[in-house]
């Protein structure tokens, strides 16, 4: 092996490459707010060609700090849960933590209080919850652990440290695309809503809705899954007048996808459907499906840019909402005829 290739990148090469100081550097890896976008982007670049990676167990020791963040996820079944968990891990380890996780099979009190606990035994310096249940901030509100927490993708309203994506407006796009290609007729698949992002995307389609002058009837309830999906996909074959379904998330739209195929509803021609999160395999449906790209990579910079901050004893701005994107594929098209 060549002394070349032994030798790891150390941050005053990053420093080179990025074209900035040693000490700009550091701040990026610690989270320092008081870096210009486009700097952050240059190192943050530098520091993934190279390849380098801090020396986390140095810096915890010379801090007097453990350098931990703690994460619990509730729902890490579900796309958007899981994603957003992975991007958290990921920018926790490019900010130089350690990162240490609690999944819980199922949101109550006493395993969330346990899963606190748990971390805070360990000794991390924040914790990060990916909190789309009511019931996970509760326990935000509540506790009185001394560290930080941040919360991401829950009801954002409730919590003083938060970031997520704008579920409202994601749903206004989705429902405004239809309104656009001419439907009025538009249904909703809701999430459950002891969800907050669930009745975050109903209180956007009913926005657009009556920005449009119109009237929408109530959603039909689903549970996040495609078995719900298909339960209401057949109910939505009912519905004569119906020409176009905006559904809470991917996974139900599939289950739509397949209750409308039974029945003979073609997709796009008799009926237009858009779903919400754009997993990988939306692209690969029949037809292709109309979605909502969420920024999952985005939402877990910020939350560990929040948290770090608040490790810090920096001034905390709020938190902006990640800004989603509508994806326009093959299963949305203007109705071939008007509603009853």
């Amino acid at each position: 092996m060549t002394s070349a290739a032994a030798k790891a990148p150390v941050m005053a090469d990053v420093a080179r490459l990025a074209g900035v100081s040693h000490q700009t550097v550091s701040r990026v890896i610690n989270g320092s707010s008081n870096i210009k976008p486009e700097t952050r982007e240059r190192v943050l670049q530098a520091i993934e060609r190279l390849g380098y990676r801090p020396n986390t167990a140095a810096r915890a020791l010379v801090r007097g700090r453990s350098g931990m963040i703690g994460i619990i996820g509730t729902a890490r079944t579900l796309f958007g849960p899981t994603s957003i968990h992975r991007s958290v891990e990921d920018a926790a380890r490019a900010a130089g933590y350690f990162a240490t996780s609690v999944s819980l099979s199922e949101v109550t009190w006493q395993a969330l209080d346990d899963a606190t606990d748990h971390l805070m035994r360990v000794g991390v310096e924040g914790i990060v919850m990916i909190a789309g249940h009511d019931e996970a901030l509760d326990v935000v509100r509540k506790q009185r652990s001394g560290v930080p927490f941040v919360v991401v993708e829950g009801d954002l309203s409730k919590g003083s440290l938060t970031v997520g994506v704008d579920q409202v407006l994601g749903a206004r796009l989705a429902t405004e695309h239809l309104l656009d290609l001419g439907h009025r007729e538009i249904v909703h698949v809701s999430g459950p809503l002891n969800w907050a992002e669930a009745r975050a995307r109903v209180e956007g389609w009913r926005l657009a809705m009556s920005d449009a002058g119109l009237r929408p009837a109530e959603p039909v309830p689903g549970d996040w899954g495609s078995g719900s999906g298909y339960v209401a996909g057949m109910r939505i074959c009912e519905m004569t007048d119906a020409t176009a379904v905006f559904v809470a998330n991917d996974q139900m739209a599939i289950g739509v996808l397949r209750a409308l195929h039974e029945r003979g509803r073609r997709v796009s021609q008799d009926i237009s459907v858009v779903g919400f999160d754009d997993v990988p395999e939306a692209a690969y449906l029949i037809p292709p499906l109309t979605t909502i790209q969420q920024d999952f990579e985005a939402i877990g910079r910020r939350a560990i840019e929040v948290i770090t901050q608040a490790i810090n004893g920096e001034d905390l701005q709020p938190s902006p909402l990640v800004t989603p994107k509508l994806v326009v594929r093959e299963s949305t098209a203007p109705p071939t005829r008007t509603s009853a």
